[in-house]
């Protein structure tokens, strides 16, 4: 796919965003289709359902046959702090200047596989994203003064960078054990005060990955380092204002961003793509291939909570990690949140636990869902239930579902075997559409352990166990009669 994006700072887009309607009705949102054309430029026929378009063919698409197309859109960009949403711009009124964290802003392929055919369920809010995967080619034209981040690789560093950045680019692809400024925050506290008309195309390509997100702002700190890993280096980056200092310069690239990789990885793969980036935002957390915006902002003075702490480090490890579920091992999240939020959380909890002893995880080990298993059934959903039907969507999304496989693997298999299986469903997914059969299967004749009675207490069902306690006995051997 190719798209080539031009946006001025005076400049509202349209976003397809959640039901936006639903939550601010001034806000007119989704795509202005203006046209569908054919590779010779011959109108095609469309229509468009709520949040679905399908394009009409003359005739039906053959088996290994393709079709080319263009889509002519717009849209506007929401004030994301205003009106909520997973992409927008965030607003900083002392210095006039904005961040921009840019997702969902083209139309997207729906996938077609094997068992169910096209994925045609209507995006309502809580259930995300099925996407295939493709190879995209995407030019932004922004300020001259704009440092951007994008899923994919920067093929025209030359052009756009200057010969210090490009020094220092070099340099962050060889260092290890310290992150390497690009851009620093005094280089990019200067920037803020910048008012440029000039314009600059930022190039990025990004193959084999099933969607495409962008940051871009004046304000931006720009941070990297290498993630060394047997197949081959990723460039593991960091952008973000000044107002994430200290915390996101004392954490975010060097200690969980890279932790993240290699933690990840150990369990499931080596990270097959270039880089991983982490943008800071206020409040967001959201997941993208290769990019992701992460919210934990101190305070104006620089102070900072343990909760703030501990909450930007969990963020970020959630959403790097999103990278292999569901961006790589590509789960359906319309139907199965739980198939990229809940095995994402329980590698989370294992990558918290292995950051610092003693990480406060929200979610992970068994006596954290107590309280939620034993509440009213009622207000309880199978986990196998659509994302839009859930009941207490974040305990059975995320909480339940990782703190069953952290029970298989401390309990019920052991870690040796279950890391294993896990490892194996991992490596036969990647790349391609599992269902929650797919897991199942796998884990089970992987370990050759039927877990059927597993699966079906945890996911299928709200059962619990029914065994009473009604009656104590006091029993005592008496001694036997010695004989003379």
């Amino acid at each position: 796919m190719g798209s080539e994006l031009i946006y001025q700072e005076d400049t509202i887009w349209n976003l397809n965003e959640r039901t936006i309607k639903n939550m601010n009705p001034k806000f007119k949102g989704g795509f202005n289709i203006m046209k569908v054309l054919d590779k010779d430029g011959n109108p095609i026929s469309y229509t468009i359902q709520q949040t679905m378009m399908r394009i009409n063919l003359k005739k039906p698409l053959e088996s290994k046959e393709s079709f080319e197309f263009s889509i002519d859109w717009w849209y506007n960009i929401n004030d994301r702090l205003e009106i909520g949403g997973r992409s927008g711009y965030e607003y900083f009124e002392k210095d006039g200047n904005y961040l921009y964290t840019i997702a969902q802003f083209f139309p997207r392929m729906c996938v077609y596989n094997d068992t169910e055919g096209w994925q045609n369920k209507q995006f309502l809010g809580s259930g995300e994203f099925t996407l295939p995967f493709g190879d995209y080619d995407v030019k932004i034209t922004v300020p001259s003064d704009h440092v951007v981040a994008a899923t994919g690789e920067l093929v025209n560093a030359d052009e756009i960078l200057t010969p210090i950045q490009l020094e220092r680019l070099e340099k962050a692809r060889k260092s290890e054990k310290e992150p390497v400024f690009i851009v620093n925050e005094k280089e990019a506290i200067k920037n803020e005060k910048s008012v440029v008309k000039a314009m600059k195309v930022w190039h990025f390509k990004a193959e084999n990955v099933r969607d495409f997100g962008w940051a871009s702002s004046r304000k931006f700190i720009w941070d990297a380092m290498v993630v060394r890993q047997a197949s081959k280096d990723v460039l593991a980056m960091s952008f973000y204002p000044k107002e994430g200092n200290p915390l996101w310069e004392q954490y975010s690239v060097l200690r969980v961003v890279a932790h993240t990789l290699k933690c990840y990885s150990k369990y499931t793969f080596d990270y097959p793509y270039p880089v991983a980036i982490s943008v800071h935002t206020k409040w967001i957390g959201m997941e993208y291939p290769m990019i992701c915006f992460n919210g934990g902002r101190p305070e104006e003075d620089g102070t900072y909570s343990a909760r703030t702490k501990y909450g930007m480090i969990g963020v970020i490890i959630h959403e790097v990690g999103h990278n292999y579920f569901p961006m790589i091992i590509n789960s359906d999240e319309r139907q199965w949140t739980w198939m990229d939020e809940g095995l994402n959380t329980f590698l989370q909890y294992l990558t918290e636990q292995e950051f610092e002893k003693g990480y406060p995880s929200r979610r992970g080990p068994a006596y954290k869902i107590v309280n939620y298993m034993k509440g009213d059934k009622d207000r309880i959903s199978p986990i196998m239930t659509n994302s839009e039907s859930i009941h207490q969507f974040g305990n059975n999304a995320y909480g339940k579902p990782a703190t069953a496989m952290n029970i298989l693997r401390e309990t019920i298999m052991g870690r040796e075997l279950f890391d294993y299986a896990f490892k194996m469903y991992s490596n036969r997914w990647m790349f391609k559409h599992p269902n929650p059969e797919d897991l199942f299967r796998t884990m089970e004749d992987a370990s050759s352990v039927d877990l059927d009675w597993y699966w079906r207490g945890w996911f299928y069902s709200t059962d619990h166990v029914d065994i009473g306690l009604e009656k104590v006995k006091y029993l005592q051997n008496k001694r036997p009669k010695s004989s003379n």
